[in-house]
């Protein structure tokens, strides 16, 4: 039956900035499906541990854990806090990610790389650290959190969106490589959710611009929303999807 194929009793699963926002929408959706889920975090350690007692609460595991993927040393401390709190991952969901709003003009060196290294590069590091084990047991998920701004990039978002393609063009690379080994890859693009970091402020862009970042549906998408399309890819309702990037964003992609 469909319903069993989405059960995911007895996996492991990790969810990048599952804080807040979008991951936090992930982390418990994964765990009512029945996946013990690590919360990680980078600078608010309560809000974290909220999450992970809400996550308890489906009578599942979950610890948090804390790096920040702007640093180099990240992907190396956040395998050794997972390894040292479930012993093994097999769902890792990269959601956490920088966001520097900035005309291209005056976007400076340290926003390039700040965004390059938590958004693209870490994603890499992070992979290459937990795929091997999942290759070695013959089952693993892996999905990483796009954007729509993968086809329609906004003028102030010139690096971030640029790291999200970047991110979607590798997808496509290792899935193809990883593929007989029992496992997926998958790129999830959210449109406009409603989270807290739709509030924040960016740079006003031409009308005619703006004009072409409306959404069909005509309103904000959920956390709800990125998590059930999440949950179908980690499980084995999911296990013949690998290597594509799926736009959950109300059309505005089209």
């Amino acid at each position: 039956m469909i319903k069993d194929l989405l059960n995911l009793s007895g996996k492991n699963a990790l969810v990048t900035g599952s804080s807040q926002g979008i991951g936090k929408g992930i982390a418990l959706a994964l765990a009512e499906f029945g996946a013990n889920v690590l919360v990680h975090y980078r600078s608010d350690a309560d809000e974290a541990q909220i999450v992970a007692d809400q996550v308890k609460q489906f009578g599942v595991k979950s610890a948090v854990i804390s790096a920040d993927l702007a640093d180099a040393n990240a992907p190396e401390s956040l395998f050794e806090q997972a390894i040292d709190q479930f012993k093994q991952i097999d769902i890792l969901v990269l959601n956490a990610s920088v966001q520097e709003p900035n005309l291209w003009l005056d976007t400076t060196p340290e926003e390039f790389d700040k965004q390059v290294m938590a958004n693209w590069k870490s994603t890499l590091f992070i992979m290459q650290r937990f795929i091997p084990a999942m290759i070695k047991q013959g089952w693993g998920r892996v999905v990483t959190l796009g954007s729509v701004q993968e086809e329609k990039p906004h003028p102030a978002m010139t690096v971030y969106a640029g790291t999200k393609a970047a991110v979607a063009n590798m997808v496509q690379n290792l899935a193809l490589q990883v593929a007989k080994e029992g496992v997926t890859i998958n790129n999830l693009s959210p449109g406009v959710i409603d989270t807290p970091r739709t509030d924040e402020p960016t740079p006003p862009v031409p009308d005619h611009i703006s004009q072409r970042m409306t959404v069909p549906v005509g309103y904000d998408g959920q956390p709800e929303d990125i998590a059930a399309m999440t949950v179908l890819l980690c499980s084995e309702a999911g296990r013949y999807v690998t290597g594509q990037t799926i736009f959950v964003d109300g059309g505005m992609s089209l």
